[in-house]
């Protein structure tokens, strides 16, 4: 009995719950796991700049979605001291929202986030030009022959970019940063060691294997391996007196449908799409999302990154392919053609 008061015990109250969810995210190149070549260049640069006393260069991060880039943004503007205001590029409509968020939520030397900033409008895009290089922003006034072009000064701040789909921003938007990362997925033992952090600031009392059972279904990303955890977390709560280990974990797996490789029921379902609708493949990126009532961003976007990265799908001019490690996972048999490709 004082066994289970103890492991109780750990929980934390009702009402630091938003608290503790908000505490998940690393606050600190220190605190942040993996990406190691990334954040040995990134401490350089934050160094760099505050001995000279200037704002960090224009940041560029893209990435599958859940693999840190928010994350960072929130880093770089802690390791500098500084403010960070936080936007999308849907948001920012029209280039008076990019200068009213300028002149007035801005100092000098803040971050400005800009998130899936490749959706940014044509016109807005135009104006952060000569922002980014030179801290003014063209404001025109009126219409036709008599309309005027004034010139704002804009404080000195760092734009930081982020996006999932680093191949539809324009060329003169890309040239203008000054740092570019590509996030990669995480190694087991790195989602292990996040896991492990995230499980002592949730209170909850996890077995090392039970860590690594998550770990390796969580796709290689943060985002997916702490949503796991806590689900896992709700299960040893009701079956398991509160202690994460690798029988519940199976079983938690098991109940939410994500197989030993990581891959849930739409992945699944895109899988065996292409193998028994098209014999294979391939197969066009439109026709797959009608077949399996999904929009093609969320396949481009969210779906093929893993299963292309763990081997499973294959990207070809002619459209989309299975490979003979998925047929072999899922126990189909492909199509000598399909074998083939």
């Amino acid at each position: 009995m004082a066994k289970e008061e103890e492991i109780l015990s750990a929980r934390p109250a009702s009402g630091e719950t938003a608290r503790m969810e908000s505490a998940l995210r690393p606050n600190s190149l220190g605190e942040f796991v993996g990406q190691s070549r990334l954040k040995e260049n990134l401490a350089v640069f934050i160094q760099a700049a505050r001995r000279r006393k200037e704002c960090l260069d224009h940041c560029l991060f893209y990435s599958p979605p859940g693999l840190g880039k928010t994350t960072l943004s929130y880093i770089l503007a802690r390791e500098m001291g500084v403010n960070i205001k936080v936007t999308s590029g849907p948001v920012l409509s029209k280039p008076g929202d990019l200068a009213a968020m300028l002149t007035t939520e801005l100092a000098e030397g803040d971050i400005l986030f800009i998130d899936e900033i490749h959706r940014l409008n044509a016109a807005v895009e135009e104006a952060l030009y000569p922002v980014m290089e030179d801290f003014v922003f063209f404001i025109n006034t009126g219409q036709g022959p008599g309309s005027t072009t004034l010139k704002l000064a804009v404080p000195r701040f760092t734009l930081v970019g982020a996006t999932t789909r680093s191949g539809l921003l324009t060329g003169p938007l890309r040239d203008r940063f000054g740092i570019v990362f590509n996030l990669g997925f995480y190694g087991e033992e790195e989602i292990t060691q996040i896991l492990a952090r995230s499980a002592g600031i949730l209170g909850s009392r996890a077995e090392k294997d039970a860590l690594r059972l998550i770990a390796r279904r969580s796709r290689g990303t943060p985002r997916i391996a702490n949503r796991l955890l806590k689900r896992v977390r709700d299960f040893a709560d009701v079956k398991a007196n509160g202690i994460i280990t690798p029988d519940v974990t199976r079983a938690a797996m098991t109940s939410l449908e994500i197989d030993p490789e990581g891959l849930d029921n739409l992945d699944r379902r895109l899988l065996l799409a292409i193998a028994e609708k098209f014999g294979g493949g391939p197969v066009g990126i439109e026709t797959l999302a009608v077949s399996v009532s999904e929009e093609a961003d969320t396949l481009t976007d969210v779906i093929e990154p893993f299963l292309m990265q763990a081997g499973f799908l294959k990207r070809t001019t002619r459209g989309r392919v299975i490979t003979a490690k998925a047929a072999a996972h899922l126990g189909l048999k492909l199509p000598r053609q399909a074998e083939l490709l």
